[in-house]
């Protein structure tokens, strides 16, 4: 039998969305957001000849500064105050998250609950602006070492540049909160996914162009679209697809009826991390990246110029590296947001059991055996989605908006934020029932 939230989704319809007023407050407010987002990706850093800056840009793009430019939006393309979007701090909370599982006290903070939370994110933003003013030093020095992009190069270009970038990302992080809290969906990833859609039909337009200038052949412009579709397909089977254990709880008897016992299933998402081990992959491959690529335009050691080189799109190296980082990243961010052993005492003060199991440790250990092995294969999922795209297109020379990593970054949070919004309808048609229901008591 459906669940009483499985009858509610599906008796969801317009007239429903219609009455939820405080539910369109919260996607007006986040499309408000995400405007102001996509404005600030048009506004320049100061001190950059834009003219100079394009041509500079251009000779880089297919390599990691393209790569940089899909998750910025196109910031880094214009060098807009938003350059260097939310990366830093994505990559703040890998380092704070893995140290707080090697840190006793970190880890007893973060089980204070909501005060803990708040510290370990005050840690995690303090480390954010170090991490945003080294990037934005290395790009300011990059950038002085170009030909003619400066207009007045020096100490007062450097400090400006670094308070910029750091300035743009540390209210992108803000107004990711703002999302979060009082919008729909994830903020962070909100911010991301509008960067790269906001790029999709100039990205559409240049493959066509490749095509039509005969850089690119047809048979492989369909397919390239083929092999979308295909990815998209994939991903949205296994964003879906779970494994049910089957959860089942004892006969009860009250007064003199016996009650049969009532069964359940637990439901283990295939791919528990979501889209977050390719951003954290990513966005830890950017930061050696992008330092070594702008520092190997000027007068670097050579061990700089190899590593931009090696770390460049499509290279063995980057490709390992990015495959390792995903796989670790699935089972470190899987082991963060599901806890078995919590999992198996909540079941056990509930009555409930596997059935063949018995409860408490044995439960917590199946659990854990069972999620080591979804997740093995959710792992090798996001890598094949990630890598084989990134891989054809860099053999042909596209754009990086229609890879592998583009598609599951879109597919997944536009995924998350209808599951969102159906539940806040579930939510509001649950509430509209319980009011119903108390009146016709009271008429009675």
């Amino acid at each position: 039998m459906a669940s009483a939230a499985e009858q509610l989704a599906k008796n969801l319809n317009f007239s429903t969305f219609a009455k939820a007023k405080v539910l369109q407050q919260r996607i007006w407010f986040t499309l408000a957001a995400l405007l102001v987002y996509r404005l600030g990706t048009y506004i320049p850093v100061p001190g950059i000849d834009p003219d100079a800056y394009a041509a500079t840009f251009d000779a880089a793009k297919q390599g990691i500064a393209g790569m940089f430019d899909m998750f910025a939006g196109g910031a880094v393309q214009r060098m807009a105050i938003f350059a260097l979007n939310l990366i830093p701090y994505i990559t703040a909370s890998i380092v704070v998250q893995v140290i707080t599982t090697a840190s006793p006290r970190l880890e007893a903070l973060k089980k204070e609950g909501e005060s803990g939370r708040r510290k370990l994110n005050q840690y995690t933003r303090y480390l954010a602006v170090v991490f945003c003013a080294i990037q934005a030093y290395g790009i300011a020095i990059g950038l002085e070492g170009s030909q003619g992009v400066v207009l007045n190069p020096g100490w007062f270009f450097r400090l400006s540049t670094v308070v910029t970038l750091v300035g743009g990302t540390m209210f992108l992080m803000w107004l990711g909160e703002q999302i979060t809290s009082r919008g729909v969906g994830n903020g962070i990833s909100l911010i991301i996914f509008a960067g790269i859609v906001a790029n999709l039909p100039t990205t559409i337009v240049q493959t066509l162009e490749l095509s039509r200038t005969g850089a690119l052949s047809p048979a492989w412009l369909f397919g390239i679209a083929a092999i979308a579709i295909v990815v998209i397909a994939i991903i949205v089977f296994f964003e879906r697809a779970q494994r049910r254990l089957l959860i089942q709880y004892p006969k009860r008897q009250v007064g003199n009826k016996m009650f049969q016992g009532d069964t359940s299933h637990l439901p283990l998402k295939l791919n528990t991390s979501g889209v977050i081990p390719v951003i954290f992959g990513s966005s830890l491959l950017l930061l050696p990246a992008t330092i070594a690529s702008f520092a190997a335009q000027g007068n670097a050691p050579q061990w700089v110029s190899v590593t931009a080189a090696l770390l460049g799109r499509g290279q063995p190296l980057y490709l390992i590296l990015f495959a390792v980082l995903i796989i670790f990243f699935s089972f470190f961010y899987t082991s963060i947001v599901f806890n078995p052993t919590d999992t198996a005492d909540n079941l056990k003060r509930s009555g409930g059991f596997i059935p063949g199991i018995r409860p408490g440790e044995r439960t917590a250990q199946h659990i854990d055996y069972v999620l080591s092995r979804i997740t093995v294969i959710g792992a090798l999922y996001l890598t094949l989605v990630a890598l084989i795209p990134e891989m054809i297109h860099s053999q042909l020379n596209v754009s990086q908006f229609i890879g592998g990593t583009s598609l599951l970054i879109m597919v997944t949070v536009t995924l998350d934020t209808i599951s969102q919004i159906q539940s806040h309808l579930i939510a509001q048609q649950y509430e509209g029932l319980v009011k119903r229901s108390r009146l016709g008591g009271r008429k009675r």
